[in-house]
């Protein structure tokens, strides 16, 4: 059956389904994704998604499953192991976490004991739910105690962060964020750890890709313990989670996976993953991640110039954080709403020791992995923030809208999505 004749059946079977797909498709064709964790999939990826793995059962490891008929499934879960392991220098993979929080939850129940203490990026500075936010079940599981940010410089603040570790003792460090628009050397949190005898923990999902490119630094060649990340996001596979450790830990991370946390893994997804992986160690990718992080400078340079106001003051990385109340006079809520009127999508954040709930924060997080995939460089980024300024500055004005909704489109329409 063609693709055609695939979507022809869809739309016969179930046509609210088929509107809502075929107006997400119009929507990310018109519109542009600036949220710092969305991409678009490799056309292959969607392939494979979609094919007749998604009908196989694979519980267990290759070469050790509990059901039969797995000659191809092993040979794939292989295949995006030794792959995984080659693009992050790491001894050890486990490719089946089914995304980013199973797979971080995953790490911390095979090498910690419930109640055990694990310090990580306060959230509000940066980090992610993952990394023991109260709300979470691992924030009830253990003991989680927080580093910060220096307000005056956005930078860690290793002193006090050196300084909670000799007071707490954790039994394992985690670094890595969610938004957070800085870099860092893992060597200054391997340094902590082994002071203190923790484990190194580095969660690189929104920068996997970027790491996978040699563009920036690896955990792994730091000498950590664990590297996590998801496979979408910057590295523009499915979505999905991935473990990188040192061979020590292997079998520990592996029975945590299954059978401690999940059963049959996605193989669609472990599939796609595997194709990520090879497609991601090309010097076309790399050309690819060199340009994230130059928009990712452009865009923060126009916004800068525009008199908007960034967390830090720029980016080291994908993404930026722009405080919208100090710029605009408006919670990340209202911001974002305002950029969906136009066509570009957002996400509102917290920023560091936001005074403002999360549901209405004072900040609007901002990524250019998406952009580069269409094809966007420099010049795109500053007429982004230009129509991005000028939205937020408008007021509501809805003839004002219109006109930038105009000029995104037209944008867009030069930079066409061709995977569907």
């Amino acid at each position: 059956m063609t693709l055609s004749e695939e979507r022809s059946r869809l739309a016969e079977s179930d046509p609210d389904i088929f509107e809502a797909l075929t107006g997400e498709e119009t929507r990310q064709r018109r519109e542009l994704e600036l949220i710092p964790s969305e991409n678009y999939a490799f056309p292959e990826v969607l392939t494979l998604l979609g094919s007749a793995f998604t009908n196989k059962y694979a519980e267990g490891y290759p070469g050790r499953r509990y059901y039969g008929g797995q000659q191809h499934t092993d040979r794939i879960e292989t295949l995006a192991r030794d792959r995984a392991c080659a693009l992050f220098h790491a001894e050890h993979a486990n490719v089946q976490p089914l995304s980013g929080s199973p797979m971080n939850q995953a790490v911390y129940l095979g090498l910690l004991e419930p109640g055990d203490t694990i310090l990580a990026m306060d959230l509000s500075h940066g980090g992610h739910l993952t990394h023991g936010a109260p709300v979470s079940h691992m924030g009830r599981l253990f003991n989680f105690v927080r580093y910060r940010t220096d307000p005056a410089t956005g930078a860690i603040d290793f002193d006090a962060l050196r300084e909670v570790a000799r007071k707490t003792q954790p039994k394992m460090v985690v670094c890595g964020y969610s938004s957070y628009p800085r870099g860092y050397d893992y060597a200054d949190f391997k340094q902590v750890a082994d002071e203190v005898g923790a484990l190194t923990m580095a969660d690189v999902s929104h920068i996997g890709g970027l790491i996978a490119a040699n563009v920036m630094r690896n955990p792994m060649d730091a000498g950590f313990d664990v590297m996590t990340t998801t496979t979408h996001k910057s590295l523009r596979g499915p979505r999905g989670g991935l473990i990188l450790c040192r061979k020590e830990f292997a079998k520990k991370i592996d029975a945590s996976v299954f059978p401690g946390l999940q059963g049959g893994p996605h193989m669609n997804q472990v599939a796609a993953a595997a194709l990520t992986f090879r497609l991601a160690a090309t010097p076309a990718f790399r050309t690819y991640a060199e340009q994230v992080l130059a928009n990712a400078q452009a865009l923060a340079a126009g916004l800068n110039a525009r008199q908007v106001k960034l967390v830090t003051g720029g980016t080291a990385n994908h993404l930026m954080v722009i405080d919208t109340v100090k710029s605009f006079g408006m919670d990340g809520a209202q911001a974002q709403g305002t950029l969906d009127r136009v066509g570009l999508t957002a996400n509102k954040q917290v920023i560091p020791d936001d005074p403002n709930p999360p549901m209405r924060p004072s900040g609007l997080r901002l990524g250019t992995p998406a952009a580069t995939t269409r094809g966007m460089g420099g010049a795109e980024m500053d007429e982004i923030a230009d129509i991005l300024a000028g939205a937020l500055s408008a007021n509501g004005d809805k003839a004002a809208e219109a006109a930038l909704a105009a000029r995104l489109r037209d944008l867009t329409g030069r930079f066409p999505i061709e995977e569907f």
